[in-house]
């Protein structure tokens, strides 16, 4: 009888901890979270809007949507952003300076590769461009009122 209270209570005393150890680890944020946090501190006048699923929204008065998202089917993080049809600098350079914070490469780089691609837009290429640029897939688009762009980073890379 005393057998069968010590393995009870032994039970209950392991539960009581199991239970404690797992309120008081900290609670692990996703990356998209990260990130944005990371681009609000970083970059001046951005705010960090609200998340849906795995998207993170952003806003900034250079630009008319910014998004970051993660785990696509194809690729681990997305950098997304619309601006005007013609973009001024101020759009290339915060978007440089985005996927210089996401992607962990130098903003030079990025912002060359973002200006390119949607400079490339046009007559003859048509409104539609996708590249690769310092291991980033670049896909601008462009409608008649806006030209986006979306950064996207392969799964495997």
């Amino acid at each position: 009888m005393t057998l069968k209270l010590n393995v009870r209570g032994a039970i209950l005393v392991a539960a009581a901890i199991t239970g404690l150890v797992t309120l008081t680890s900290p609670a692990r944020a996703d990356r998209c979270d990260d990130s944005a946090k990371e681009l609000a501190n970083q970059v001046e006048r951005m705010k960090v809007n609200f998340r849906a699923g795995n998207v993170v929204y952003l806003s900034h008065p250079a630009a008319k949507e910014l998004s970051v998202g993660c785990r696509g089917d194809k690729y681990s993080i997305e950098l997304y952003a619309k601006g005007d049809r013609k973009p001024k600098p101020e759009f290339y350079t915060l978007v440089g300076s985005m996927a210089a914070i996401v992607f962990t490469v130098t903003k030079d780089d990025t912002t060359t590769g973002a200006t390119r691609c949607l400079k490339r837009m046009g007559l003859l290429r048509g409104d539609k461009v996708n590249m690769r640029y310092r291991r980033l897939n670049m896909e601008c688009t462009r409608t008649k009122t806006d030209a986006s762009i979306a950064i996207t980073r392969g799964k495997d890379e």
